[in-house]
Parts: C-alpha cells; structure tokens; sequence
C-alpha cells in the first residue's frame, strides 16, 4: 500500500538509460505493479535488495524455467554473488556501466559468462542520467543520483563494498539536464550525503536553484553543523528535508561502529542549523549497538523531543551479509538467523550483548509511541521552530509523520502501538 509514496527503481531506469537503442526495454517494479512471468523476453535483469532476495530468486527461477536468460544485479547479488548465481545465469557485481554492455553483447554471441565485474571504478561522466521516461511513474516524488561512492565505510553500510570509497560528483551540467527532465516537483537524491565534497554541493545547490523544484537528501552531522553557507544554498535551491545518520546518541557505539563523522555533541547544533534556515531533519536511528542499554531508549527519546525532529526512522541494526558488521558477528558466532526475508530492519537476526530481545522491542516501542502520538504528530506539523508553520508545511509534515506511522506499524514493527496505545 506504500508503493504510491516510494520512487520507481533508480537502478533499472539507469540500466536501461546505458541499455544501446537496438534494445527494448521494459521496467516492471513489483512495489506498482505484478511482474507478468511469460516466455516472451530475451533477457531479464533483476536487482534485489536482502530482505526481498528471495522473491527476486522465485522470479527468476520462474523465467528460467521457460528458457529465459536472467541476469542479477544490485546490492544483494553483489554481497552474495555465487548465492545469486544460483538462481541467475549471469551475476554483475558492483557498478554495471562497464559491465552490462558485455553482458548484452555476450548473450546475443552465446558466450554468456558466470560472473561480471567491471575492473576499475566508473568515472563521473560516465554515470548516466537515469531514463525517467520508462518504468512505473509516481507523481509525489522520483529519484536521481548526483554522486557514487563513500569514504566513511561504517562497519553496517555496504555502499563502500557495492560502490567504492572513492567520491565521484557528476558533471553539474549533467544534473541540471536531469533534474529538469523530470515531471515531478520534488526529487530525491540517493547520494550516499550530498555533504562529502561540500564545495561541489554548493556549485550544484546554486545551479538548481533557477529550477523552481523541490528537494530532499542525505546529510552529515560534521559538515551540517557548522557549514551555514552550504545551508543557506541548500534552502535557495528549494532543499525541504535533509536526513540525517544520527546512529545512536551512545559515542561508544559511534565510534564502534567507524562512523567518524559523527560527534553525538554536535547533534543538536546540526539540527537547530538546519530548522533556522527553514529546512525539515529527519533523523535515522538504530538500536541493537553492543553498548546500548535499556537506558538508552528513554535517553534518545528525550533527545529526539529536545531536538524537535521532524521525522525519525528507528531500525534495528541488521547484520547485512558482505558486511564487516557481519563478518565480525559471524566469527563471534551471533548470527542467529539468515532467512534474508527477515533483514527489513524491523527484525532481529543477532544475539545483542547488554540488552534482551525483549527490552529491544520494548524500548523501541516506548520510543514510537509516543513519537507516533497524535498529539506529537499535530504539535509537530503545526510549529516550526517555535513558530506558526505554513499551511503548505503542516500539510506536508503531518502526511508524511502519519505515513511514517502507519509504515512502522504495519510493514516493519507488527509489535508496535497495540491496542491503539499510539493515540494516547
């Protein structure tokens, strides 16, 4: 039912934008629409992330069984490759710019090979502007990429294994061309941050200005707290939300975890920065850290209430495969689970070190609760900073807190707000 509040696929509509014009390309999304299982393709490229792998995996067995080719990409093939192989006739690991032409050559040479990896990481012109003119089409919101790869390699992320840690911002002429090639009026960067090279967003923030749209992005902590420039130009473009990596508010965790630029004292400085030059935070928040303790929920709820977020999203720390998170849990024998439909963030698959499940799933709850509150989602969407909002603005916030609620709800914490306790 959220399908209508999510982009269509940025890696497919990139596929097919490196895809040679002799190709017909069709995207089918399962998040919009049913994928029609029939015989009549030449090939099928398929991307997956963990938790939805074994779907994709059903899929392709399907299509191979009527003697169609399939090719596996994305961030779970990549992770788990001879994994995917198993169910693929073909697995691209890593970035495809190089790679997917070889692989179309190949199938029409018959000289299809097991395993695709391009040998050197793809240089920034040569990251295509994604085809927004194919594939399922969402009117409130769709996505572009400005920038590849990540230097701050946390121990849970695996952008760096997938993208390398070098960054890479697109020619900004580039962007411009793109953004204005698309329909809707709000767009979503999935960049990794759009603060890694802050003299590069700020040559893209002033040359989207003229655009008259709507953005939203990802954002770190270090550069947000002290870089009002770079804000300023953020707001002038037409930048609304910025999300934020906040972790855990415990710098033991932090540190653990490699995230360097974190400092838990600058949080509040950041988000305070962000909210005075008009700009929405969301925050992102995991639990499961091996220094958290049943304190730090009521400790990060009173923080995120200090903060006035506009938007959290809390997960559960997922151990995802191909990770040094993982690899580390693995040797110390604390997987518990590796029924990868179980990886969506709501779920535990490790054994934690100073918590119980139960307090976990009690804390977490405790924090949703009364976030997730009415009464908290109207004082929210009604103020900013203290100030009456904007009818536009408490539209915005209030539908997008409400939906926020009804996802953790209903598609990622089945224990939360029982017996209708959020409305307390």
């Amino acid at each position: 039912m959220f399908a209508r509040f999510t982009y269509p696929s940025l890696t497919m509509q990139q596929l097919a934008a490196i895809t040679p014009p002799e190709h017909e390309v069709q995207i089918v999304d399962e998040r919009f629409e049913d994928v029609p299982v029939r015989a009549d393709y030449d090939v099928v490229a398929m991307t997956s992330l963990t938790y939805n792998s074994i779907r994709g995996y059903e899929l392709a067995d399907q299509f191979r069984s009527q003697g169609i080719p399939v090719v596996a990409g994305g961030y779970h093939a990549s992770l788990l490759p001879d994994e995917a192989k198993q169910h693929a006739d073909a697995v691209v690991i890593g970035e495809a710019e190089l790679t997917w032409p070889r692989v179309l050559n190949d199938i029409a040479n018959h000289t299809l090979k097991p395993f695709y990896r391009a040998e050197r990481l793809v240089e920034p012109q040569e990251i295509p502007a994604a085809r927004h003119d194919i594939g399922a089409y969402n009117p409130f919101a769709e996505a572009m990429q400005a920038s590849r790869g990540c230097p701050t390699g946390c121990e849970f992320c695996a952008m760096q294994i997938v993208e390398g840690n070098r960054f890479r911002a697109r020619p900004v002429d580039h962007l411009v061309d793109e953004a204005q090639s698309i329909k809707s009026r709000l767009i979503f960067f999935t960049d990794a941050s759009l603060t890694i090279s802050p003299p590069f967003s700020k040559t893209l923030f002033k040359a989207l200005t003229p655009l008259n749209k709507h953005f939203d992005c990802f954002g770190n902590i270090n550069v947000l707290s002290r870089d009002d420039e770079l804000l300023r130009y953020a707001a002038e473009a037409g930048f609304s939300m910025w999300y934020v990596g906040i972790e855990s508010i415990s710098q033991e965790n932090i540190n653990a975890a490699g995230k360097s630029t974190n400092k838990v004292e600058e949080y509040g400085k950041a988000i305070r920065k962000i909210k005075e030059h008009g700009m929405l935070v969301t925050g992102f928040l995991m639990f499961g850290f091996d220094y958290d303790t049943p304190e730090t929920f009521q400790r990060t709820l009173s923080a995120i209430n200090e903060w006035d977020l506009d938007g959290i999203s809390l997960s559960i720390m997922t151990p995802y495969p191909g990770t040094r998170l993982y690899q580390r849990m693995e040797q110390e024998g604390r997987i518990t689970c590796k029924d990868w439909s179980r990886y969506t963030e709501g779920n535990l698959n490790y054994n934690l070190q100073k918590l119980s499940e139960e307090q976990l799933f009690e804390g977490i709850q405790q924090i949703a609760k009364d976030y997730f509150s009415y009464r908290r989602i109207l004082k929210r969407s009604l103020f900013h900073n203290g100030k009456l909002t904007t009818p536009y603005r408490f539209i915005s916030k209030f539908t997008g807190n409400i939906i926020s609620r009804m996802f953790s709800r209903s598609e990622k914490y089945e224990y939360l707000f029982p017996h209708g306790h959020a409305d307390e």
